[in-house]
């Protein structure tokens, strides 16, 4: 209390939740080789190199980047070298243009590589009362209209900076090792979620945080290091293969509109030539 009598912050403070007040459940997923069959930055190679933001060298790359993806996927050192080349790369990118770029190829890219096993268990867990959020680290641009095809109530994902229409080449929030983690512990403090009592699954050893922060994990078509921790830890190991397009699964599903795929931008351009450069490089193995 200050010296005149009023009340200060520290005689009100902030109420805190008691355990009884998580009592609702939450299924985290990420995204590339969980939910969709490519990664989601490399998906859109083409029409960047058609709209002139990367070069004839990255498109070729890309096709064996993607084939290392699918393999493997990429440990933490290729990780890192590839938000430092994410960088560089973007700096400068017009962010109108690419929206454009990718509102027209949104949905053509990605409605095919869905996975059906992937797309059920959404739909099973929004059956039981649990929401579902989608983790990953390709950008929010991107990874929010999947979420909305998907019924996602929540995404979290990378945010990069833009300035005067432009990307900086900095990074504002980077979704990815133990930050997806530290993100779905805030998120779960904001909406209750126990999360001794929710779900995630990942393909990666990178998300070994994701996934040790809940009480139900999987593996997803896991790269071998993830694998072998699922293994020692008695989690169960999912295969996913059946990529499907998603109106053929749901008669009712119509495509996004324009206005909505327009927001899907930065991430995905942004990862993209990360991800071609450094995935054609010789992977270190994983254990």
């Amino acid at each position: 209390m200050a010296a005149d009598g009023t009340p200060t912050v520290a005689d009100h403070p902030a109420p805190e939740r008691t355990a009884a007040a998580f009592t609702r459940t939450a299924a985290f997923f990420d995204l590339d080789k969980t939910i969709i069959a490519k990664s989601s930055a490399l998906a859109f190679s083409r029409p960047f190199y058609q709209g002139g933001l990367i070069n004839r060298r990255a498109v070729l790359k890309s096709a064996y980047a993607q084939f290392v993806f699918l393999v493997g996927g990429a440990d933490h050192d290729q990780m890192e070298k590839m938000r430092q080349y994410l960088s560089a790369l973007t700096r400068g990118w017009n962010v109108q243009q690419v929206r454009e770029i990718v509102a027209e190829t949104l949905h053509g890219l990605i409605d095919p590589i869905i996975y059906e096993e992937a797309a059920a268990l959404i739909e099973q867990h929004h059956a039981a009362g649990r929401d579902v959020v989608i983790v990953s680290s390709s950008g929010a641009e991107v990874v929010e209209p999947i979420g909305a095809l998907l019924g996602a109530d929540h995404v979290i994902a990378t945010r990069l900076a833009i300035e005067d229409g432009c990307y900086t080449g900095e990074i504002e929030y980077y979704a990815y090792a133990e930050n997806k983690a530290a993100a779905i512990r805030e998120l779960a403090e904001r909406k209750g979620y126990n999360l001794a009592d929710s779900y995630a699954y990942s393909d990666s050893i990178t998300d070994l945080p994701l996934l040790s922060a809940v009480g139900r994990p999987s593996a997803v078509n896991p790269d071998r290091s993830l694998r072998k921790e699922a293994v020692a830890r008695d989690w169960p190991v999912l295969v996913f293969d059946r990529p499907i397009e998603l109106h053929r699964r749901l008669p009712e599903f119509k495509t996004p509109s324009r206005s909505v795929l327009a927001t899907a931008a930065v991430g995905a351009a942004c990862l993209s030539a990360a991800l071609v450069w450094q995935l054609a490089k010789r992977r270190r193995p994983t254990g």
